[in-house]
């Protein structure tokens, strides 16, 4: 899947922003304040909502206050969210549009509509039309349809106005378009990494994928060993790599139930329990766990990826992200850190800048003199640096 356009209205700092050609690896620099964890709170929000309904979603996302704190200040307008995206490179561009008004004091879907455009010219197909709960969704396969009058539509009616019809129609599969947009949203991973939470014991069970927070870390390194060996060789291979010293990780199961993360030091007979690592060690690992999982997510979307990591390190991850991006996924990044953005290419940058209170996009391809200094051999980190984001002060 590869996300090409987002379109934000009133949501937080965003009154009303677009984000076009959207790159595979993409990275967003800004001041603290400028937007760059609301970008990700879109997606974060979208995958909330088709768990529960908005309300609850705003609700985690804006505090007891809901869609009043989620609201751009000042206005009483819809929020509006707007994705176009690809399945793969041969699929029709999908176009998914929400807007969320209110109904005495409570948040409510105004509209939901889910859209194929087939071909480059003509009127996009309808799958799904849906307000305050009533609406209708398209059930024929995208496959066996070449003209819009065969569409088959079937009205339905959601048990309450606050729910999205992707989450109660994609329990049936009998609307496939459906079915596939709530399968991308419910695999995205939206990275909330914490040391703290992935070093402590784990109880014994069972976890295929990292969580958000990490706290499954030693959960999921026993998974890859039992039944995903060779991709749990190349990465303790690439950690070995990045990290000097490190020449194995396992993690054992104890008498009590406990899942312990051990790593083994060559200058040293016996392994390090996860406690006594590094903090630069376990995230990277934790990276190496998320970025060759042996199912990916079609979206990853990961904050300020240089903390505790050593400068140099981040060349190189960023390099892992974009390897990501390459085999088909797609990667979100944000950064404080020049040493990261020396690796990035223009087409890959975006900066935000505050005016007026709100927050503006700015392509870095789309400034004439960065691209020029870039044309040049100059690198993005170096630019930003010495001021050339206009608006964005990296200090």
């Amino acid at each position: 899947m590869k996300i090409e356009y987002l379109r934000l209205k009133n949501f937080k700092t965003f009154r009303d922003v677009e984000m076009t050609d959207i790159p595979r690896f993409c990275v967003i620099v800004g001041a603290n304040g400028s937007g760059k964890s609301t970008i990700f709170h879109v997606f974060g929000f979208l995958q909330e909502a088709l768990r529960s309904n908005i309300n609850a979603a705003l609700v985690k996302l804006g505090g007891s206050r809901g869609i009043e704190e989620v609201r751009s200040r000042g206005t009483t307008e819809n929020i509006e969210i707007e994705l176009k995206f690809r399945e793969s490179k041969s699929a029709p561009l999908v176009t998914y549009s929400l807007a969320i008004g209110e109904e005495n004091g409570r948040a409510v879907v105004e509209k939901e509509i889910l859209k194929y455009r087939r071909g480059s010219s003509g009127q996009p197909w309808h799958f799904l039309n849906f307000s305050r709960g009533k609406g209708f969704a398209v059930t024929n396969e995208l496959d066996e349809v070449k003209d819009v009058k065969e569409l088959k539509r079937e009205d339905q009616q959601l048990k309450s106005p606050d729910i999205l019809a992707i989450k109660g129609l994609a329990q049936f599969e009998r609307f496939p378009a459906v079915v596939a947009f709530g399968n991308l949203i419910e695999n995205w991973h939206i990275s909330d990494f914490h040391i703290n939470r992935a070093r402590p014991e784990q109880e014994a069970g069972y976890a295929e994928h990292l969580s958000s927070e990490g706290e499954n870390l030693a959960l999921v390194t026993e998974y890859l060993y039992k039944h995903h060996r060779p991709t749990f060789d190349e990465i303790c291979n690439k950690l070995a790599l990045r990290i000097p010293g490190i020449e194995k990780v396992s993690a054992k199961t104890t008498e009590e139930g406990r899942v312990l993360l051990k790593f083994q030091d060559g200058a040293f007979a016996d392994p390090f329990l996860a406690r006594y690592v590094s903090d630069g060690t376990i995230k990277m690992f934790a990276y190496l766990i998320l970025l060759y999982d042996p199912q990916p997510h079609p979206l990853l979307c990961v904050e300020e990826p240089e903390n505790q990591l050593y400068p140099k390190l981040l060349w190189e991850l960023a390099e892992e992200f974009r390897a990501y991006a390459l085999r088909g996924e797609q990667v979100f990044v944000s950064t404080h850190s020049p040493d990261f953005l020396n690796a990035t290419e223009l087409s890959e940058v975006f900066w935000l800048v505050k005016k007026e209170g709100f927050s503006q996009i700015i392509r870095a391809q789309e400034d004439e003199q960065v691209a020029a200094y870039m044309e040049d051999g100059d690198k993005m980190g170096y630019l930003w640096e010495h001021g050339f984001f206009q608006g964005v002060d990296p200090r």
